[in-house]
């Protein structure tokens, strides 16, 4: 794996909401590095990934409630464990699970695997509320698939925060998550 700075020279055979997410942090100034690499699958290609940009990629979970009427993204630090009580008090939203792979595609046009805060470029009818873990908020960068698994991004935390939310129009919540047993 080798570490690029910006968007790939040649974009043949990339996904167009791949080229969309380079096109939006392009127009909007924010500098990025980019990793090509194969479908991280498990915890060690991660890892790798994560040496390579210098960084911890964050996990980025697509969550919603049981009725299916409100969709969360949360960031958290990829070495933290989710536990969904946990975050369920704090965002005063009982019986949290995963949500379905339409529901990624249809708010975020992602699929499983390549969940990321920049999906929420897609999101017009602004149906997903952003949820970061104060530790990814208080991180230095951010790391990031844009919107495919096949790359990775690492970009400043605080381009993230202010530049790419007030673009996405959405305004995050920040959570406390401990993630111990």
């Amino acid at each position: 794996m080798e570490l690029f700075d910006g968007r790939p020279e040649n974009e043949e055979g990339r996904l167009p909401r791949e080229i969309r997410v380079y096109d939006f942090l392009d127009g909007l100034g924010i500098e990025y590095k980019r990793v090509d690499h194969e479908a991280a699958t498990t915890m060690e290609a991660c890892e790798e990934v994560d040496k390579v940009l210098g960084t911890l990629m964050c996990k980025n979970l697509f969550l919603c409630n049981r009725q299916k009427t409100k969709f969360y993204l949360l960031l958290m630090p990829g070495d933290k464990k989710f536990k969904t009580k946990e975050l369920s008090s704090q965002i005063n939203s009982a019986r949290l699970s995963f949500a379905e792979a339409e529901d990624m595609l249809r708010y975020l046009d992602i699929e499983p695997g390549a969940v990321s805060v920049m999906g929420l470029m897609n999101d017009k009818e602004k149906a997903v509320q952003l949820l970061i873990d104060e530790d990814v908020k208080n991180g230095e960068f951010i790391g990031c698939h844009p919107c495919v698994c096949t790359s990775s991004l690492k970009m400043k935390t605080a381009d993230v925060l202010s530049k790419f939310l007030n673009a996405v129009e959405h305004e995050p919540q920040i959570v406390h998550l401990v993630g111990e047993d």
